[in-house]
């Protein structure tokens, strides 16, 4: 099928399936994994195969330097420890009870380690459905821990692979020496790409070469850290968490906005075309499967996603309570999770892009020329896992999060009146100096202020929860009556483009104006 066709029919399926999703109030991945199956009994398409090696590269750095650079820092750092256990020790003790369980379902102990590393990681954007439910720190963990464990996880896989085709040998020094490396090499390359990137950035002034240097950054990262057989998934990380840190005093904002437009739409594309195209090889999968063998996959599934969730839960309690038997410090007691939060974070392990895509990354051959054992069977099984997850722990997290009674986590709106506070604060003190530097005339420093104090009334009366209080009402009827006023302008100019006394060249340029002028507004109203 030509590349064209393939494009046009995965974005099809991708608003298809969306829209069907929230149509059926069922959840999207599911609805778009049904309709890549549909589309593998399309010959053209079933044929169309994405070599493995291109689909942790095409998919995985966007994904992963988003979430880095949206993932707050301060948090990780105060979670450290616990980030750095999940994302390392539970993802090879996952890695290990998967293979165990392959293994004792009949996998050879290569194909059985690289399903353990497949549905290892848990998924940093499938949980992102879960910042308003649960506290802010916990939303965190569990974002820094999908991050992280993704380097863990493939480094089993390339481990597991080499196994498989011969390449590698298992010994203690070796192992050590390669996730010494993976780690290590990684977060060299990602500091070093970070500093490339921060000097370009701080010299290109068009927006649009600037974001090209931002889109080139994680592919960079993932593949110079690769050639070096580090972790091109850390390396993408480490970039993104610096970049996260000096952004906001090195990009400019006509930067910021460009980005902000295109890097939601791009990772909500990319993660949707991995659940069709995920479809798609879960179909070519059954019809190479065997009845016998189908049977043997679906009890692997359900064995794999039981073994998922016990080790999981076994985990988190288990390091918690040896965690709090070693370190009694009062500072370590302050920051202890209850066991229904613990539980929370438990039924949270979803799997979803990494192991879509670790997955479709299985050789389809060895060096030998013969076939990679098993790779049909891996991905049925990594697949179906992916939908038991989704699904299964999906329906039941809801009725968790209820059951858990977690105190709702009014810190971002604390903070975020804090910030607004004390910026609008500063801005009024510094007026009269600024206004004198510029030579600006009084009348406009006096109409300035009073636009200030009107917007900092309006905050602290926020604050204050005074819903009633005259500033609010002010915000409120200020900012409508602009919204209304910026309708009424862009209605006429379109008008007078239809009367063509304008070109569209024109109305493309002053409605844009107008575009900015009313996100501000209705992104600042105070309500």
């Amino acid at each position: 099928m030509l590349g064209l066709e393939l494009v046009v029919l995965l974005g099809v399926a991708v608003l298809a399936g969306n829209v069907l999703a929230q149509r059926l109030g069922v959840a999207p991945p599911v609805v778009l994994l049904a309709l890549g199956a549909l589309l593998g009994l399309v010959p053209a398409v079933r044929q169309t195969q994405l070599p493995p090696e291109v689909v942790l590269l095409l998919f995985l750095p966007v994904l992963l330097y988003w979430e880095s650079l949206t993932t707050s820092s301060r948090e990780i750092r105060s979670n450290l420890r616990g980030i750095v256990l999940m994302s390392t020790l539970l993802v090879i003790l996952t890695a290990w009870a998967v293979a165990a369980a392959g293994h004792a379902l009949g996998l050879p102990w290569g194909p059985a380690w690289v399903l353990g590393a497949a549905v290892a990681p848990t998924d940093a954007t499938a949980v992102g459905a879960l910042a308003r439910a649960l506290p802010r720190r916990q939303v965190t963990v569990l974002r820094a821990e999908s991050l992280v464990n993704d380097g863990t996880a493939l480094v089993i896989f390339g481990l597991a692979v080499g196994l498989t085709v011969g390449e590698e040998h298992l010994t203690v020094p070796h192992v050590g020496a390669l996730f010494l490396l993976a780690y290590g090499g990684g977060a060299a390359v990602g500091v070093a790409v970070a500093w490339v990137n921060m000097n370009l950035r701080r010299r290109l002034q068009d927006p649009l070469l600037g974001n090209l240097v931002m889109i080139l950054a994680p592919f960079t990262a993932y593949l110079l850290a690769e050639l070096i057989h580090a972790s091109g998934v850390l390396a993408v990380v480490v970039s993104g968490l610096i970049m996260a840190q000096v952004a906001p005093r090195l990009i400019r904002a006509e930067h910021r906005r460009q980005a902000l437009a295109l890097w939601p739409l791009a990772t909500f594309i990319i993660n949707a075309t991995l659940f069709v195209l995920v479809g798609v090889e879960l179909q070519y999968a059954l019809r190479h499967m065997s009845r016998p063998d189908l049977t043997d996959a679906l009890i692997a599934i359900g064995v794999v996603s039981v073994v998922l969730v016990v080790v999981r839960f076994a985990f988190l309690f288990g390091s918690a309570y040896l965690i709090r038997a070693l370190d009694r410090r009062p500072e370590q007691r302050l920051r202890r999770m209850s066991d229904r939060a613990r539980t929370v974070s438990g039924f949270a392990g979803f799997r979803g892009a990494v192991s879509l895509a670790v997955a479709l990354s299985v050789p389809e051959i060895l060096d030998s020329g013969a076939p990679f054992p098993n790779r049909d069977f891996i991905v049925f099984v990594t697949s179906g896992v992916i939908v038991v997850t989704l699904v299964g722990q999906g329906l039941l997290l809801p009725g968790v999060v209820r059951w858990a009674r977690l105190p709702r986590d009014t810190s971002v709106e604390e903070e975020e009146l804090l910030a607004e506070t004390k910026a609008g604060e500063e801005a009024l003190e510094a007026l009269p100096r600024l206004a004198a530097d510029l030579g600006t005339s009084p009348r406009v420093a006096e109409w300035l202020r009073q636009e200030y104090e009107a917007q900092l009334a309006a905050v602290r009366a926020r604050g204050a929860g005074a819903d009633g209080d005259p500033a609010l009402l002010h915000n409120r009827h200020y900012n409508a009556l602009r919204l209304a006023l910026i309708a009424h302008k862009r209605g006429t100019v379109v008008r007078l483009r239809d009367e063509q006394r304008i070109d569209d060249t024109v109305l493309r340029r002053l409605q844009t104006t107008l575009d900015y002028e009313e996100v501000r507004l209705a992104g600042t109203e105070v309500e």
